[in-house]
């Protein structure tokens, strides 16, 4: 190699050690200008650009070090984290796998390999490859520099595991963290979010007070401790903190919706307005704002401009955590269509697109052919749905189309108020296929003999609310003075059970909708959450008693005990943030004066 050569190699390693990618990046260029043979500069090169974002340039530098050198080990593990990266990620894990069976002791690429399974969800995985990296000895030599990346992957775990509920595990996981790197901001937030969810608030408090000390600049910890404040009722200490956080980041927009969204939750709308309205003044075309206005303007039924607020919604999709779904063809903004087809696609989740699809038969009515794009587990449900031509999945291709409509908008794009909306059910009905049909009858033939009522007391553990409308099983427990029933769980994912007689658990048979719509059908009653079950049932016009957290959803409106969107269902509310005993009173009452 030339002596001049050498030097740009020298100049691009010392950039490198300095941690100045963007300098380190161009030295390298500039180097392999000179000598494009170099397999380990391509790979370095490589890194460079995914630290700098540049994910396809990265991949681009990695297949020419492949090609130079097929089996160098640093350009397949920087490749594999540009397919992370592109969201390939079947393929970044064949190859960590094959990477970790030629030598089992990188530690980098069994980091990440974890990083991967982690974006896949596969905690099983995640947690044995944990397991395997903190035997002694396996950080040492030149891996040693790996171990705050290893506690970070600990603390994201914990994140994973906090969100599917496993609260022991997630634990564990935030010490091992901390174990490893004390530092770890991550690990430390968690362990107070897992002593919020198990109602330790006291303990929850005092993490994030001490966190709020050491990190003064940082938000998250603030919102943290603004939230178990919340939770606690200390309305005098919230608004300190509340009046705090704005004056140390005031233009701050995560802030402004944790503020907003705490003062939502909690129904004190004097404040939620006065944010909003302070806000406008930093950012006055906020979309975000929009939609958040929206939220109260349904609540409060004001919904024609509602609806109009929530189509903001589309844009800030990334930010809302939603799907940004890009057409060629035009939005319907409900003309004729006679002639065309229609595409409607689901968004957000289950109950929104089971929510909504009660108003295919006024689309139909105005044009040609019409077709849904929903969920893969809501296929077979929703073809019974009056006016559907053709249903699609999410996960497969789509016929060709003219114009296309989320199902969210259709509530807008029919000028929907509450003396309009469209309330005709059943509007959905037990498919012909239902795979457990056989097993849940013998289920059903055990309660003949007394009142068949189904429970549903949690929702998913991903939701960003589910904390505030979930219940523990316990709760449920005097529901046992109730004679004569037999009851039926149609909870999933959830270890306990309600202590209750005659008890009969339909989880292992309900494996897609169709099964539960048809559990459903056999049942007098069900007693719910506010989850996907609560809206099926509703649609199937089954007698539901929909229990309610202090600050519904939107949907619920407020006071009401009816609903104007599912005439078959009942709804109540807890009278204080928090207190399930009295909703379960309620139901017992209602359900005794009723016999």
């Amino acid at each position: 190699m030339h002596p001049d050569h050498m030097k740009l190699l020298r100049k691009a390693q010392s950039l490198n050690r300095a941690g100045d990618h963007p300098g380190s990046a161009r030295a390298y260029q500039a180097f392999l200008g000179k000598e494009p043979r170099h397999a380990d500069a391509w790979s370095d090169l490589a890194g460079h650009f995914l630290a700098l974002g540049q994910v396809h340039d990265a991949h681009s530098a990695c297949e020419t070090a492949l090609e130079i050198c097929p089996g160098h080990p640093a350009a397949r593990i920087n490749l594999s984290c540009s397919l992370l990266r592109m969201e390939r990620l079947n393929e970044a894990e064949v190859l960590l796998r094959s990477v970790l069976q030629a030598d089992p002791r990188r530690m980098d690429a069994r980091l990440s390999l974890v990083e991967c399974l982690l974006h896949k969800r596969d905690l099983a995985q995640v947690q044995r490859i944990l397991d395997e990296a903190i035997r002694p000895g396996a950080m040492t030599g030149i891996y040693a520099s790996l171990q705050p990346l290893h506690a970070q992957l600990w603390a994201i775990f914990s994140t994973e595991l906090f969100e599917a509920q496993l609260l022991d595990k997630a634990e564990q996981a935030c010490l091992t963290a901390v174990r490893l790197d004390p530092k770890n901001l991550t690990a430390k937030s968690n362990l107070g979010s897992i002593h919020m969810a198990r109602g330790h608030l006291g303990k929850a408090e005092a993490i994030f007070r001490r966190l709020r000390a050491d990190h003064p600049q940082d938000e998250s910890t603030h919102l943290l401790l603004i939230t178990c404040l919340a939770r606690k009722g200390d309305s005098a200490g919230l608004d300190e903190e509340v009046r705090k956080i704005l004056l140390e980041h005031p233009s701050s927009e995560s802030v402004h919706k944790s503020v907003t969204g705490t003062y939502y939750n909690l129904g004190r709308w004097a404040m939620f307005d006065a944010e909003i309205d302070r806000f406008r003044g930093v950012s006055p075309g906020s979309a975000f704002l929009d939609f958040e206005q929206s939220l109260k303007d349904l609540l409060f039924g004001n919904m024609p401009l509602g609806w109009d607020r929530y189509e903001a919604r589309l844009r800030v999709a990334q930010e809302l955590r939603l799907k940004e779904r890009i057409f060629a063809q035009p939005a319907w903004r409900g003309e004729s269509f006679v002639g065309k087809t229609l595409l409607l696609w689901a968004e957000q989740g289950l109950g929104d697109a089971l929510m909504f699809i009660r108003y295919i038969p006024l689309v139909k009515a105005l044009g040609s052919r019409v077709i849904l794009e929903i969920w893969p587990a809501l296929v077979e449900l929703s073809a019974t749905c009056e006016g559907v031509d053709q249903v699609v999945s999410t996960q497969t291709p789509h016929p060709p189309f003219d114009l296309q409509a989320s199902l969210v908008s259709l509530p807008s794009i029919f000028r929907t108020e509450l003396a309009s909306i469209p309330a005709d059910v059943p509007y959905l009905d037990v498919p012909d296929q239902v795979p457990h049909r056989q097993e849940l009858l013998e289920q059903l033939a055990m309660g003949r003999n007394g009142t068949r009522i189904g429970l549903v007391w949690a929702g998913s553990p991903g939701h960003v609310r589910d904390f505030e409308r979930s219940l523990p099983a316990t709760a449920l427990a005097s529901l046992a003075a109730l004679s004569g029933v037999t009851w039926y769980s149609f909870q999933l994912g959830r270890k306990e059970s309600p202590p209750l007689p005659n008890l009969i658990s339909l989880a292992p048979y309900l494996k897609n909708f169709s099964d539960t719509a048809y559990a459903l059908s056999g049942m007098d009653l069900l007693i719910t959450v506010d989850t996907a079950v609560a809206h099926l049932a509703g649609a199937l016009g089954i007698p539901t008693l929909l229990l309610l957290p202090f600050q519904p959803d939107f949907r619920w409106l407020l006071e009401r005990e009816d609903s104007p969107w599912y005439p078959s269902v009942r709804l109540f509310r807890q009278p204080v943030y928090g207190d399930w005993d009295s909703v379960v009173q309620q139901v017992i009452s209602a359900l005794t004066q009723d016999s």
